[in-house]
């Protein structure tokens, strides 16, 4: 249920009927109408910018056709008692008694699904894919929250979303990462000091997989390195990918999908994905010119394939190998998203860290040549998080190694708390986190302020021995609504703009923002009671006025569908 679409739909109805009299031009074309809620001064429940709109397609004064509108529609649409003509040529919208308590009752009979709208696109969702060379750190975390509760929304409005992790097990950072292990187990086993030597891990948690591999394996001579490669490799990046799960496990994440680097290389997808380029006519032999920065004489000219890449809006075309021939980690990651566009999702969304923002153009390039620009891939950039603790930086992990692990996270702060403060920026600005602010009990921090709202909710509802969304008998007759109950009632109102605005531009951090608001102006409204006795709730254990109970349930299933999606638990008491 969308109440602007609907009452939308109303204008629309009605401008059509009316064409003969208001004689518009391009009137059947009503692109970039729509219903908003005013700004709280105003105190109206709707604004609408037809005026303006059509206004300026035939070159008229928006406030000479405001004026037209506004007695068109109090004369034929019962759902408005009142209009008023705001600034250029708004029209400002006063809901009827019979159209408010209408909207109500029917946000109220379709609860679970409020807010959402109809879609049933696929959608593959790659996020994480950190290396499995260590845990997981706290730069992970924001891009993990950020990718599972994307697909939560996009689950919410009848999506198929698979959720995917991207396992980069191939190249020379896993064959370091073996070798550490190998050395902690030649250190644990046969008593020889572990070396310091350059692209080594020196995490501790290496020394755990080392202990790992021994214990299930008590009769293996480790002493041969090449010789127990390939068994090492598999054992450690289990082992590692444990780890990894179990982080994410415990931040409520689970993908549904693994695909791995290395299979993509011994399945020979690259030469295919690069026979398939070629076939478009989209790789040719060449010569790349030396990176920025790098003078010509110091650049070695070799002859190599390289993907056309800039006829896909990339600012340079792509090598797909390296000096010695092999395959580039470019090629590989093509080779990848072509075993993607064959599995036929409709929409292909990536979830990358700040490191990787050079790297969108190429492989959306890719995407574009592979599917021949039937697919689009959409890349969303996490960017850094900084942790504080008593006003000062959070220090990095000695288990980790040199970054702060997700590890650390959990150690110090809650999943809730986690999850909902990761999403209340903006993904594509830097992030604060402040370990003390999350764990107050005040107004000031967020989290806290949601789930109370709604612990409160429950807490009313037990003492009058009623449940969440029991039926509400709201008649016409006997029923009007104060100012603060308007407020948050046109607060509900918005809820189905920030879910479409929130599925259409990925902007996931509106959804906390709002249910933070939401639950301020709730708590307002409660200890409004305490200043004015007439706004008190509950009298002798009975509520006051049956607004009051369509209020909270309206409040409280907002609560429930907005955390349900961001992965949030909703305490009934606090």
């Amino acid at each position: 249920m969308n109440i602007f679409e609907h009452h939308l739909s109303e204008i629309r109805k009605i401008i059509l009927s009316e064409k003969d009299f208001l004689k518009l031009q391009d009137i059947e074309n009503l692109k970039g109408v729509n219903l908003e809620i005013p700004p709280e001064q105003f105190n109206f429940d709707l604004s609408c910018n037809i005026a303006m709109v059509l206004g300026k397609k035939n070159m008229i004064n928006p406030k000479t056709l405001a004026l037209k509108f506004k007695d068109i529609f109090l004369a034929k649409i019962n759902n408005f008692s009142e209009i008023d003509i705001a600034g250029p040529g708004f029209l400002n919208i006063k809901l009827s008694k019979s159209a408010l308590l209408n909207n109500i009752k029917t946000i109220l009979n379709n609860n679970e699904v409020y807010g959402s709208f109809k879609s049933s696109e696929t959608y593959n969702i790659e996020f994480v894919s950190a290396n499995p060379t260590g845990p997981m750190h706290v730069g992970h975390c924001r891009g993990a929250i950020y990718g599972d509760v994307l697909s939560n929304l996009l689950i919410f409005n009848g999506n198929n979303v698979t959720k995917e992790y991207y396992i980069n097990d191939y190249g020379g950072q896993i064959k370091n990462f073996v070798e550490s292990v190998h050395l902690r187990i030649i250190e644990n086993k046969y008593k020889k000091k572990f070396p310091k030597k350059e692209n080594l891990y020196p995490g501790l948690y290496i020394k755990d997989i080392a202990e790992k591999i021994i214990k299930e394996n008590k009769n293996t001579d480790f002493k041969n390195f090449e010789k127990n490669f390939e068994f090492l490799k598999k054992q450690s990046l289990i082992a590692s990918m444990e780890m990894i799960k179990k982080d994410l496990k415990l931040l409520g994440i689970t993908h549904d999908n693994f695909s791995s680097e290395t299979d993509i290389v011994n399945k020979d997808l690259v030469n295919k994905a690069v026979n398939k380029l070629k076939e478009k006519k989209f790789v040719e032999e060449g010569f790349l010119e030396p990176p920025k920065g790098e003078s010509d004489n110091n650049w070695k000219k070799i002859k190599r394939l390289i993907f056309k890449s800039t006829l896909f809006g990339d600012d340079t075309d792509r090598a797909l190998q390296k000096n010695d021939g092999s395959w580039t980690y470019f090629a590989n990651d093509v080779a990848y998203h072509m075993d993607k566009v064959d599995r036929n999702y409709k929409n292909l969304i990536n979830i990358l860290g700040a490191d990787h923002t050079g790297y969108i153009k190429r492989i959306t390039a890719a995407v574009s040549a592979l599917s021949e620009n039937k697919i689009k891939l959409n890349c969303k950039v996490c960017q850094l998080v900084k942790l504080y603790k008593n006003g000062e930086p959070f220090k990095m992990s000695k288990r980790a190694g040199d970054f702060i692990s997700a590890q650390d996270l959990l150690n110090e702060v809650e999943k809730d708390q986690i999850r909902f403060m990761m999403l209340y920026r903006s993904n594509d600005v830097e992030l604060d986190f402040d370990f003390d602010k999350v764990k107050e009990k005040t107004k000031d921090n967020p989290v806290f302020y949601v789930q109370y709202a709604y612990a409160r909710i429950h807490s009313i509802l037990r003492t009058l021995n009623l449940n969440l969304l029991d039926k509400i008998n709201l008649s016409e007759g006997n029923i009007s609504f104060n100012e603060i109950e308007k407020k948050i009632i046109r607060k509900v109102f918005e809820w189905p703009k920030i879910i479409e605005s929130s599925s259409r531009k990925f902007d996931l951090h509106k959804i906390p923002f709002y249910l933070y608001e939401l639950s301020t102006l709730f708590h307002a409204y409660w200890s409004k009671g305490n200043e004015d006795k007439s706004y008190k709730f509950i009298e002798n254990k009975k509520i006051k006025r049956t607004e009051i109970l369509s209020i909270i349930n309206l409040v409280a299933l907002v609560i429930q569908n907005g955390m349900g999606i961001l992965g949030v638990s909703l305490p009934k008491k606090m």
